[in-house]
């Protein structure tokens, strides 16, 4: 019997089946086989993908698998803080009261001292005895005998809310910035301030809190599109189950945070506006039209090569080896600038690299056009200060609110967003500025009460 036409002479990787028996198979059966075979790889690889191969977040990692294992070379290292690192000392604060402590008696029973002087300050920080302060504000009313009629004294505005403006901010940090949920909350307030609140009063508190920080929101989002540089990431978020996006737009300064039903390039529009600076993302579409300097998220494309290095068929493999290689040189130049024939030899071996994949019709060839199409975003970090590698400030900056979202699934109504918006991105803006928090919200809240524009100066 002649050898059929249109065969493969080789088994396919994987396939356990004598040669004999495979060159005796019928080309269309062969044809459907290394389909499948394909097919299934490429399903497989899915199943097996991580948080270090993909863009899954390592909250979907499985807990029986340790996503890093040290290499047989590594030097084992005990956990804590390790010899040399920078310390982090209770710094002193200032103090309420001094106690002055002098030996009581030598060990020879001496009692009697030439001199004495400080060695050692101890500090012993306590909380006060939380006692509320509650001021009733009891309202008149007066009988005119001039046009016989009742006149009834009102409320000062300051007061009219009643709650002030330090337990309100309290409130508002623990829900805002910490994540605690409304009936946490209503614990927490009668166990520790002794102050019975219900769910709805906590609402309207919070209802406060979001309309005192509006200004501090509107600031944020105008220092946000003057910035030159920004990290620019968006994540799912939920109203009432229907899916919405959570963006942020963050740099140095300031995050800005925004809540849009659409994860689409006119989300995009609605979040930067008028800005026109160099953005650093991942690579999705509409960041890769931006018209400006891009700087694509190394981090991402490192993890495309480690999954495809971890690929079962060796040509894929090998691919992703090589190019996983590469982009880990190129991302360490940003801390370790390279000679001018170092990074000759890297162009070369990136220029080859896609050179020899480019036309292959599989997951390797896909990895390699990518490279080629985000090549001139590749090491914007190089010739531009300030700019890093990876998009993992937005990444860090996304991932409180992920976690909101994975405790309360989203918000239930567009109060809820804007709430959303505006505490995330003061919280973070705190953060980047080593301001406090709550010391914003206090003023703010107070301004709120009095009428007076908040103080925005801190934000620079």
């Amino acid at each position: 019997m002649g050898q059929p036409p249109n065969t493969q002479d080789t088994v396919p990787a994987g396939l356990e089946i004598p040669p004999a028996d495979w060159q005796h198979t019928p080309s269309s059966v062969q044809t459907l086989v290394v389909t499948l075979l394909k097919r299934l790889e490429a399903v497989e690889a899915r199943l097996k993908q991580d948080s270090t191969t993909s863009q899954r977040p390592p909250s979907t990692d499985s807990p029986y698998k340790k996503a890093w294992k040290p290499s047989r070379n590594a030097p084992r290292r005990k956990a804590g803080g390790q010899l040399g690192h920078p310390g982090h000392r209770q710094a002193l604060m200032a103090p309420t009261d001094i106690r002055v402590l002098t030996p009581a008696q030598c060990a020879c029973g001496n009692t009697a001292w030439a001199v004495t002087r400080p060695y050692h300050t101890h500090q012993v920080i306590e909380l006060p005895t939380i006692q509320m302060i509650v001021t009733h504000f009891v309202l008149h009313e007066a009988w005119c005998p001039v046009c016989a009629r009742w006149t009834k004294e009102q409320t000062p505005p300051e007061y009219i809310a009643g709650y002030g403006p330090r337990l309100t901010a309290l409130v508002g940090e623990i829900a805002g910035t910490h994540g605690t949920g409304r009936r946490t909350i209503q614990t927490f307030c009668a166990s520790v301030l002794q102050v019975p609140l219900s769910l709805g009063a906590i609402q309207k508190i919070l209802d406060r809190v979001a309309h005192a920080i509006e200004p501090h929101y509107r600031a944020i989002a105008h220092y946000a599109r003057q910035a030159t540089v920004n990290y620019i990431d968006e994540t799912p978020w939920f109203l009432t189950n229907t899916l919405h996006w959570l963006w942020v737009m963050a740099n140095e300064a300031v995050a800005f945070y925004m809540v849009h039903p659409h994860r689409s390039k006119a989300a995009f529009a609605a979040l930067i506006e008028d800005w026109a600076g160099l953005l650093v993302s991942d690579g999705y579409g509409v960041y890769q039209a931006w018209v400006a300097q891009r700087q694509t998220c190394l981090a991402h494309l490192i993890r495309a090569a480690r999954g495809l290095a971890e690929r079962p068929s060796p040509d894929l493999a090998t691919c992703g080896a090589w190019a996983l290689a590469e982009l880990q040189r190129l991302c360490h130049m940003a801390t370790a600038p390279p000679t001018g024939g170092e990074w000759r030899a890297w162009y070369v071996r990136l220029c080859r690299l896609i050179d020899q994949y480019h036309d292959h019709p599989d997951d390797a060839g896909r990895f390699v056009r990518r490279l080629l199409r985000e090549m001139d975003s590749l090491w914007v970090f190089l010739s531009q200060h300030g700019v890093e590698p990876t998009n993992n400030r937005a990444e860090r900056a996304l991932r409180f609110g992920v976690l909101w979202r994975q405790r309360s699934q989203g918000t239930a109504s567009e109060k809820g967003n804007r709430w959303v918006e505006r505490i995330l991105s003061l919280k973070e803006t705190c953060r980047l500025q080593a301001q406090s928090t709550y010391t914003v919200l206090v003023d703010a809240v107070t301004k709120l009460f009095t009428g007076q524009p908040p103080d925005l100066a801190w934000l620079r």
